[in-house]
């Protein structure tokens, strides 16, 4: 009997959405006091790095590790599990050249492209995040082996390692270097006049504009620091305890194939499925490139129209003319924020899905496809249906309790959140479908599909974003353009690879009725209770919020929009349906 710790679709999902919240409310407690304390335009430093630096993170922590648990969990489940461990070696090899490759692309590609977008200043964030690559690919190797083995938990682990090394070196570094630098412009400043970094200054808005990008930098390192404690673990994890094959495993597998055929086939695999990750997160440097160019134009054309639509915010955070580009740049930053938790959530479904639906598809088993499938999108649908009409109803209340330091950007950033949470649904889902069409092999589709949405994409964003009366609203509009069109050609591709008929009722009607019950409640009960009652906003937000998914569970459960395959892939899943079956609860 195997050592290895084997789970289900949903438990696998599951340990990796425990970890993920984990890791959200880390970087909520991260990310949100990092806004209030260097400002929207010190994010937009911080939210311009990321951009440039995600389509190299999405090879190591999105297509490598896809790679490597599609082939490790086939090879398993065809008893090939010597091949299972070659593999791995290999793949460790094979991710320390890729990842020194892209550390030394971005670290060339930092200053040049700063200048591009117009930010120059934000190379010292790019070249801070540079090394965090190298790390990733070399924690993908591990993250992907154990995935195949339908083992989430070191993945889940190292996230909230990472994440927790992240805020404290991040967030502490940002602190000191803002206190220590404005104690010694304060100190040293004559009439308000200093050359400082660089810069010469003469009042304390321009000192702040100058410290942002450093302070944005220092905060970034933290990311750099948590890649490579959550690699350690993964590292000292493997060394101690190994993978879990039995003696009797090993004795009766067929002898491992040369590395040679083994580093063919995980490269044919991992090209294209590293591409799609690739180009699905070039779309953050086109929002970067097409959202900061338009809004200069926006600027040059209609700057007076802005900065009169912006006034009271760009007075209260004491923004320069120069700076108002980056500083919308940075509120729809802190918008994403809040707009990719879903998402984030919902994508363990996805990588949870590949090792189960990669067995599945080797073995030929079209009913386990059908259900595994169904039950990945049933489930994101669950998720991102609900969450994302909450979102939409309580943008306002929700970025008040967020950013109660930087309030004055709640008037900018409300509507961009509406929009994104009524299309959560879409974001939510896109990255689960892709990774079930490369689970079967079908690698081509998420490529054209992503390409496909970056063109709707870049359209809508030149139309709009450089329009000085829409400027940076029309940012949220791209994104779900961008999205419809990867979601409709996905969805067309894996019924047509799979086979499988979706049930349309259960998977998306279902989950929609008692989603639009919740968002509907939780916008009435915000207003009564900040109305009548005159309760506090903060506290009319959570309880709203509670009242929101307490009648979503409540008609989900009246609809029967709970299907017992979902419920008997959990932990104790059989007793718990029994339970549902007797009331009457399940569809």
């Amino acid at each position: 009997m195997s050592e290895r710790k084997k789970q289900s679709l949903l438990t696998g999902a599951g340990v990796l959405a425990v970890a993920t919240v984990i890791v959200k409310l880390i970087g909520a407690v991260y990310k949100i006091p990092l806004t209030n304390l260097i400002g929207a335009e010190g994010y937009g430093y911080f939210t311009g790095a990321y951009a440039v630096y995600t389509p190299l993170y999405a090879i190591s922590m999105a297509g490598l590790p896809v790679a490597v648990a599609s082939m490790v969990s086939r090879n398993v489940e065809l008893g090939r599990v010597k091949d299972a461990q070659r593999l791995f070696l290999i793949s460790k090899k094979l991710f320390l050249i890729i990842g020194l490759a892209c550390t030394a692309v971005l670290v060339l590609i930092a200053y040049p492209y700063s200048k591009l977008v117009g930010a120059p200043d934000n190379f010292i964030s790019i070249i801070a995040i540079a090394p965090c690559v190298l790390f990733c690919c070399l924690m993908s190797a591990y993250r992907g082996y154990y995935e195949g083995l339908n083992n989430m938990t070191p993945t889940g682990a190292s996230q909230v390692i990472e994440a927790a090394f992240k805020l404290v070196i991040g967030l502490a570094g940002a602190y000191i270097f803002m206190d220590k630098s404005l104690s010694y412009y304060n100190e040293n400043a004559v009439n308000g006049a200093l050359d400082f970094f660089g810069r010469s200054v003469s009042n304390e808005s321009e000192a702040l504009s100058a410290i942002y990008p450093y302070a944005a930098a220092v905060a970034i390192l933290g990311v750099t620091v948590g890649s490579v404690a959550s690699w350690f673990y993964l590292w000292l994890l493997y060394k101690r305890k190994g993978d879990g094959f039995t003696r009797e495993e090993l004795v009766n597998s067929p002898e491992a194939r040369s590395p040679k055929e083994l580093r063919k086939e995980l490269l044919k695999i991992a090209i294209p499925v590293a591409a799609s990750s690739i180009i699905l997160n070039v779309t953050n440097m086109i929002d970067d490139f097409t959202i900061r160019a338009r809004l200069n134009r926006a600027l040059e054309v209609g700057g007076e129209i802005i900065k009169t639509m912006y006034a009271d915010a760009l007075t209260a955070s004491q923004t320069l003319d120069s700076g108002i580009s980056t500083y919308l740049y940075g509120i729809h930053g802190s918008v994403i924020n809040i707009k990719n938790l879903i998402p984030t959530i919902t994508l363990t479904l996805g990588i949870s899905a590949i090792p189960v639906i990669s067995k599945a598809w080797a073995a030929k088993d079209m009913k386990g496809i059908k259900v595994s499938t169904e039950s990945a999108v049933r489930v994101t649908m669950m998720i991102g249906l609900p969450a994302g009409f909450g979102i939409a109803a309580l943008s306002e209340p929700i970025l008040g309790l967020l950013y109660s330091s930087t309030a004055e950007i709640i008037p900018i950033a409300a509507p961009i959140l509406r929009t994104y949470g009524f299309a959560m649904f879409l974001f939510a889902v896109a990255t689960p479908m892709t990774n079930i069409l490369q689970a079967v092999g079908n690698t081509k589709a998420p490529i054209i599909s992503i390409i496909a949405g970056a063109v709707a994409k870049i359209i809508y964003n030149y139309i709009m974003i450089g329009n000085p009366e829409i400027n940076i609203q029309g940012a949220a509009g791209g994104s779900v353009a961008c999205y419809v069109v990867m979601v409709a050609i996905n969805l067309y591709e894996l019924i047509k690879t799979t086979h499988v008929k979706l049930d349309y009722v259960s998977v998306f009607l279902k989950p929609f009725i008692a989603a639009a019950a919740c968002g509907g409640v939780a916008y009435i009960s915000y207003g009564l209770l900040t109305g009548s009652s005159g309760l506090d906003s903060k506290l009319s937000c959570i309880v709203s919020i509670g009242f929101g998914a307490s009648i979503y569970a409540i008609v989900l459960l009246l609809i029967k929009g709970i299907v017992k395959d979902d419920v008997e892939m959990l932990p104790k899943g059989e007793k718990i349906a029994k339970v549902l079956e007797k009331f009457k609860l399940l569809g």
